[in-house]
């Protein structure tokens, strides 16, 4: 039933969303570097894998300078309109394809780079994977403003804020949502998705899911 509502809402997405694909397209191409998408390795259902599918919002090179695979509020590595793309989400909006292909579902825990996923544990790491990682989830939703999480302080990087205090959070998040993942639980989500991009400084989360 699930791949089913992911091949119909994927579907249904590419059809209405396809007409302002084009001049998002066109934007890309002529500013910046040029570039109109960007494909990533992100590890999949079974750790499987895939290229995840994102329009270009930042330089070419960002993994390679700065702060890696990390993205930090105010980076200078993004373009003059991925500020734009990546406020909205719009950025996001190529993953319908990959939902579409089964790389990924609507809902699920979010697929993360080879690198990060290595810092899960194991046993966490073949937990999550027993579904497909999403498009949204509860770990997108409650950390949507990462960005600005991730500061520097004295005597802890970035990285070390990463490792130490974002990523165990997220995981125990999205092992809520494996353990209580139903079609009900994914409507729900793609509601409070669809809100806080509306009203960014909602707490909708919070009354939505009581038992986080």
């Amino acid at each position: 039933m699930k791949r089913f509502l992911d091949i119909i809402l994927s579907f249904i997405s590419i059809v209405l969303f396809s007409p302002f694909f084009i001049p998002i397209m066109i934007i890309l191409k002529f500013t910046g570097e040029g570039e109109i998408f960007y494909f990533q390795e992100r590890v999949g259902e079974n750790r499987k894998p895939f290229e995840l599918f994102k329009f270009a919002s930042m330089l070419k090179n960002s993994p390679s300078i700065g702060s890696g695979e990390l993205t930090l509020k105010n980076d200078p590595r993004i373009l003059p309109v991925g500020n734009f793309l990546r406020k909205t989400k719009i950025n996001e909006l190529p993953q319908i394809f990959n939902v579409f292909l089964g790389d990924m579902s609507i809902i699920g825990p979010r697929p993360q780079t080879v690198k990060y996923f290595n810092y899960y544990p194991e046993q966490d790491q073949i937990y999550l994977c027993k579904v497909k990682p999403g498009l949204s989830g509860i770990g997108s939703i409650v950390f949507r403003d990462e960005e600005e999480m991730c500061v520097e302080t004295e005597g802890r990087t970035v990285e070390d804020i990463h490792k130490e205090d974002i990523i165990p959070r997220k995981i125990e998040l999205e092992r809520w949502y494996v353990e209580n993942h139903s079609i009900w639980v994914d409507i729900k989500i793609i509601f409070v998705t669809i809100w806080i991009i509306i009203f960014s400084e909602s707490e909708i989360s919070e009354k939505m899911f009581h038992d986080l």
